[in-house]
């Protein structure tokens, strides 16, 4: 395994002798002469270490320990200092370095310091890649139902990120399931012990914003009869939530990012900072850009919420996933309302496929509920529910092979519902020999132990 070290002094003849010394060791040194051209190259999921001088110019090297906290917390730093610097060491190990070398120091001395915080950052990333496993097997797939490769991505990258602090920006329409996306992150990290706060931005009026975020102190202003804990604080060492972040009153976008950039709040009537260490997840059902060039958003604000940006897709965008997903929501509501659904029919499935979902899942679990409660006839049809809904646009570009092979697949999914998987009985129901219905299985992927 190739042993990563990023190394960052402003001194040509530093470099060249470090790099020289781990060279010798087979490490890969990458060499900068400015922490600004380094801290471009890392990522979350770097499988390296860092080491920095702390004297240079632009930026030194604690403020590169900061930089790269912000990034992850368990990237290894070992900055180099300078004879009779201890108290700023000190310093620096309180902010969270791996280790400093106190100049000069000896090639054995290199040596042993980053072997040991290379070996600490593989530790990391194997238990993180453990855990992003146990996370996927005992709950992620239940909670992002689907088999489409769109949700199969951002199960993907939520399990890659869950572990980190980056802050995360959702960017879906309404009803996509972006809050449960942001618990899924909250929920697979280390912060899960912690509290998770969702907050709806647009359902907070601007003149009670600083009380409800930072929260305020007995007296400290009409109606301030005891002290209250704000949305920040609550969350602290836990994830907030800040859905609708596009909503947020203009005045207050500032506010808000000089908290996220100090990470300090000030409750009001406060003469006191209160340190906070939370993980932002933010989410949006516009474009930002289209905010910011109306001047609604405030860009920098834009830019320090969006480390990294998910992008959830919509309903229309995942196929067979409303198949699946209508059929959770049924077994949800016949557990819930102690009822039996209607079998889908084919008629049925075909509408849910070629429905445009502009409420998408929200939407989808609104007509399973209807479809489980139905009372008229005895049984509901899918159409009967949907009256007046226009089909998705990509239905009408269907060709007529796709078309009648998805009839096809819903006439024999239909029977093998309704006849609990039983092959002899749907080969009766559909007058088909044993053999074509077998071929017909395979071709469609349907499977009778679904049905049984």
């Amino acid at each position: 395994m190739t042993k990563n070290v990023v190394l960052i002094d402003d001194e040509q003849a530093m470099r060249r002798s470090v790099e020289q010394w781990l060279d010798l060791s087979d490490f890969n040194v990458r060499s900068f002469s400015n922490g600004h051209e380094a801290l471009r190259e890392l990522s979350a999921d770097f499988d390296g270490v860092i080491v920095s001088d702390v004297k240079m110019p632009g930026i030194d090297g604690m403020e590169v320990l900061d930089a790269v906290i912000n990034i992850d917390t368990q990237i290894p730093v070992i900055l180099i200092t300078g004879h009779g610097e201890v108290a700023m060491a000190v310093e620096a190990m309180k902010r969270s370095a791996h280790d400093f070398l106190e100049k000069p120091f000896s090639p054995e001395r290199l040596l042993e310091v980053v072997s040991r915080a290379h070996d600490h950052r593989t530790l990391v990333l194997e238990n993180r890649r453990l855990r992003g496993k146990l996370a996927d097997i005992s709950g992620l797939k239940k909670r992002l139902i689907g088999d489409s490769k769109a949700i199969q991505a951002l199960r993907n990258e939520i399990t890659d990120l869950a572990s980190t602090n980056v802050n995360i920006l959702l960017q879906g329409e309404t009803g996509t399931g972006k809050e449960v996306i942001a618990r899924a992150l909250h929920d697979f990290s280390n912060r899960t012990t912690n509290h998770f706060t969702a907050i709806d931005c647009g359902a907070i009026p601007s003149d009670l914003f600083e009380s409800e975020f930072f929260g305020h102190q007995a007296g400290a202003f009409t109606g301030a009869i005891n002290k209250k804990i704000g949305f920040f604080e609550h969350a602290n060492h836990g994830t907030i939530f800040l859905d609708e972040i596009v909503n947020l009153h203009f005045a207050m976008q500032a506010k808000l990012l000089r908290v996220l950039q100090e990470r300090q709040i000030t409750p009001v009537g406060a003469n006191k900072a209160v340190d906070i260490d939370i993980r932002l997840v933010s989410a949006t059902n516009e474009t930002i850009d289209k905010a910011i060039k109306e001047e609604r958003f405030r860009a920098d604000l834009y830019y320090r919420i969006n480390t990294i940006e998910l992008y959830v897709p919509p309903l229309r965008e995942r196929g067979d996933d409303v198949i699946l997903l209508f059929e959770h929501f049924v077994q949800i509501a016949e557990r819930e309302f102690k009822r039996d659904a209607p079998v889908l029919s084919a008629n049925d499935l075909a509408k849910l496929r070629s429905h445009a979902w502009p409420g998408n899942v929200r939407e989808l679990k609104n007509i399973a509920e209807r479809f489980t409660l139905w009372r008229g006839t005895g049984y509901a049809r899918i159409s009967e529910l949907m009256q007046g809904a226009k089909p998705h646009k990509d239905s009408a570009n269907c060709t007529l092979k796709d078309q009648m092979n998805n009839f096809e697949r819903d006439v024999i999914a239909s029977s093998l519902a309704k006849y609990e998987g039983n092959i002899s009985d749907v080969m009766l129901d559909l007058s088909l020999p044993r053999r074509t219905l077998n071929d017909k299985m395979v071709k469609y992927g349907l499977a009778k132990e679904k049905y049984s």
